[in-house]
């Protein structure tokens, strides 16, 4: 089961009921806003179904999680505190939950290899 810091389980269930529809500008909407725009449009997952995933194929703690619009793609970054202390860095797209890049301390290699 995913633990999460309740200042986490907060920002994903904020993060998870917005998003901003691909391509389009709200102008001073928030993060929050864009997001709820987006996961509404049906243009990226919703946070929670990406935190299973990491939860199942990167087991740890979430400390941070970012939402973010990276070449026109949204953008989902979270960091995972595994056991030993080792932390992943994950991009993933927010769209289809494809894991674009993981980073930790030993290892730098996008697409998940």
């Amino acid at each position: 089961m995913l633990k999460i810091p309740w200042a986490a389980a907060l920002l994903a269930g904020a993060l998870g009921i917005g998003l901003l529809a691909g391509g389009a500008s709200y102008g001073g909407e928030s993060d929050h806003e864009q997001a709820r725009h987006a996961l509404e449009a049906g243009e990226i997952l919703p946070l929670r179904s990406v935190m299973d995933q990491v939860d199942r194929d990167y087991p740890g703690q979430i400390v941070k999680i970012e939402f973010e619009r990276d070449d026109g793609i949204w953008i989902y970054e979270i960091k995972v505190l595994q056991s030993g202390g080792r932390l992943v860095k994950l991009k993933i797209d927010a769209r289809d939950g494809t894991v674009l890049k993981v980073k930790d301390k030993n290892t730098k290699h996008k697409d998940g290899n």
